[in-house]
């Protein structure tokens, strides 16, 4: 038993070095944290979050750690979301369509107990250069299986 928990404590320190790789090699100025809400259906709840975006670490392509929590139909939810995200421009507009997805740890809380679930999603949205955005996700496992949200992630100004 107690090589098993060291075997995963590497794992996880192997997991957050590479992570810290990503979000180390990067630009500043297309660094941003954001946040976000909206609704989910089935369960039927509303959600807020906070995110971390990475800069492009292959052109186009980010990667959007972030943490959601959801209340309503008599339980709460938070959700973990490990995602990667891949930017596409409209033409010559301040506009942009992502698309994407990733694993995804859920806590769901319910009269007092606490399970640990996994799940994965989908993203589809549309984000302006002004940091706005607004998005659709599908989920699966024990992942809402359909969430909206809208927010902004605010970025470093480039000099």
């Amino acid at each position: 038993m107690r090589r098993l928990v060291l075997s995963n404590r590497r794992s996880v320190r192997a997991w957050l070095a590479v992570l810290a790789l990503f979000v180390v090699t990067t630009n500043a100025h297309a660094q941003g944290i954001g946040f976000q809400g909206g609704a989910t259906i089935d369960p039927e709840q509303m959600f807020g979050g906070t995110h971390f975006e990475t800069g492009d670490f292959y052109p186009g392509l980010r990667f959007r750690p972030g943490i959601d929590g959801s209340w309503g139909q008599g339980y709460s939810l938070a959700t973990i979301n490990l995602e990667f995200i891949y930017r596409t421009q409209l033409g010559r507009s301040p506009w942009s369509m992502y698309q994407g997805g990733g694993p995804a740890i859920v806590l769901l809380r319910f009269e007092g107990n606490t399970d640990v679930h996994a799940g994965s999603f989908f993203i589809f949205g549309f984000s302006h250069a002004n940091g706005f955005f607004t998005e659709f996700r599908y989920g699966g496992g024990t992942y809402p299986q359909l969430k909206f949200g809208a927010g902004v992630t605010i970025r470093k100004k480039t000099p």
